[in-house]
């Protein structure tokens, strides 16, 4: 008798565990690894953000829109290559493989940041919400950065060289 409610006590504790380790799986499933805004002139109020996300999880994920209070809006562009002309075109979504990563950045995938509220000086915070197709939202603070390409990303590739 008494094998059985410890039976009933197990399966209850074991369906517990499992829904909330899926819970948990799902809430950390995209994660930032590194990010910038492009820092630009007073007079322009567009910039664009580039940064780089990895999907942790056993299912592709769609990045489908994202927020920023620092500006009326932001739109995931690309750039396609057109009879030879680069143009940039709005996309409905960037899908991030299974295990894979999302590169955003200056020559290919990007977010374009349209009608900043107020010019972005370097060094500034730029907050943005990733919003996925799985509900899954990932609030993230990027940098303002002048050329993050030299002087960003080589900083942190040196350091794996020693």
């Amino acid at each position: 008798m008494e094998f059985k409610t410890l039976k009933v006590i197990f399966k209850h504790l074991f369906s517990f565990l499992v829904l909330t380790s899926v819970s948990f799986a799902a809430s950390a499933n995209v994660i930032l690894v590194d990010g910038h805004v492009r820092a630009m002139p007073a007079s322009v109020p567009n910039t664009a953000a580039y940064l780089t996300l990895e999907n942790h999880a056993n299912d592709p994920v769609k990045l489908i829109s994202v927020t920023t209070p620092a500006a009326k809006e932001a739109q995931l562009h690309t750039i396609v290559d057109e009879n030879g002309m680069v143009k940039m075109r709005q996309v409905e979504s960037f899908t991030i493989a299974s295990h894979g990563a999302l590169a955003l950045k200056p020559s290919g995938d990007h977010i374009m940041i349209l009608g900043l509220n107020a010019p972005l000086a370097e060094n500034d915070k730029v907050e943005l919400t990733l919003i996925f197709d799985n509900e899954q939202q990932l609030q993230v603070a990027l940098p303002v950065l002048k050329n993050a390409d030299s002087s960003h990303q080589d900083h942190s590739e040196h350091h794996h060289h020693h």
